[in-house]
């Protein structure tokens, strides 16, 4: 065999061998494509969408309205420091003339002020969650409102009046009236919460009613360091302007928490979305609709940590429990005898 002969086929050999690699290449990518979709539809289950349905119509958007009261003035002139006529007025009444005048000025224009009340609008979300109208939104949504207007997913709307609201674990309670049965949604238990788990949140994102997302428990019990109630669920669920008080289900159709805040260097959703856990949220509701307040317990006392030196001054073996710094009058510690410089381990 020539050389030209044994070049022909040494080509035909490795052309042959080429494309039984990429059959076989082909079969593996293939196989490997059809398992990632697989485990991709078990990641995301089709069961969100069943629970979705079943809780929507409970979500609701929440329309808030307040009148700020605003001023308008009288149209008489002021000569403002600076003015390019105020060389002008000085040659016309001198320092003295010119002071004199712009006092006058300022008394018109103060005695020219007419009180009017200009409205401005802001939007967030909620649930209800019992069949006679209570909804649950966040403290913030509504604390300055001077008209709370519920918007169910259907479109009908519903004048609400606060129930009572909580500023340090910021949740409140609502109350709508209709002649029908309302659609409403249950808690669930977030102690059950694992990092890793689904979760979805329904809202009203920049007005944008009924607006479904999913996403994965980021962490549990963060602190954000906003105040004593800190304990938060971080998700990546897409939480953005607007969804705040709206709830954050598991994939049982359980409210897992209150969708309060994100971290954001944009405004928008970056991942970083904060929840109230439910456990939470409950016993809020039941005081605040008791009560409609929050009633915590309150000892009456000012305390520090003991340190070595005070364990030392006081005799004691070693550092541990509370030192009492002050008892306040009337407080349930002085009805109780403690007193200061008393220790509580």
């Amino acid at each position: 065999m020539n050389i030209a002969s044994q070049i022909a086929t040494l080509g035909q050999n490795i052309a042959s061998k080429s494309a039984k690699n990429v059959a076989v290449a082909s079969i593996v990518f293939m196989s490997v494509f059809s398992m990632n979709v697989a485990q991709a539809s078990s990641l995301g289950p089709d069961t969100i969408a069943d629970m979705v349905e079943e809780n929507l119509d409970a979500v609701v958007n929440i329309s808030v309205t307040q009148y700020i009261d605003s001023t308008s003035r009288s149209q008489s002139p002021i000569l403002q420091p600076g003015s390019p006529f105020e060389e002008l007025f000085k040659d016309f009444f001198n320092e003295k003339g010119l002071k004199k005048f712009q006092e006058e000025n300022e008394k018109k224009n103060r005695k020219g002020k007419k009180k009017s009340q200009r409205k401005v609008g802001s939007l967030g979300s909620g649930f209800v969650i019992s069949d006679d109208g209570y909804v649950v939104t966040n403290e913030h949504v509504i604390n300055s409102a001077d008209e709370i207007t519920v918007i169910l997913n259907n479109g009908e709307e519903y004048k609400a009046k606060v129930v009572g609201a909580d500023k340090k674990t910021d949740i409140a309670l609502l109350k709508i009236e209709g002649d029908d049965d309302f659609k409403f949604v249950e808690f669930g238990d977030d102690k059950e919460l694992r990092v890793g788990s689904w979760v979805v949140t329904i809202g009203n994102p920049f007005g944008f009613g009924s607006s479904v997302s999913a996403g994965i428990v980021s962490a549990n019990h963060r602190n954000l360091r906003s105040g004593p109630y800190d304990d938060f669920i971080q998700t990546d669920a897409s939480i953005n302007k607007g969804n705040s008080g709206g709830p954050l289900f598991n994939l049982d159709g359980k409210v897992v928490g209150v969708n309060a805040a994100i971290v954001s260097p944009t405004g928008g959703s970056v991942g970083i979305g904060f929840s109230i856990p439910a456990s939470t949220v409950v016993p809020v509701i039941a005081q605040l609709k008791e009560y409609g307040e929050t009633r915590r317990g309150w000892l009456g006392v000012s305390i520090r940590d003991i340190s070595d030196d005070i364990a030392e001054s006081i005799g004691m073996d070693k550092a541990r429990g509370a030192f009492v710094v002050k008892v306040f009058k009337d407080s349930p510690a002085q009805k109780a005898a403690v007193e200061r410089q008393d220790v509580i381990v």
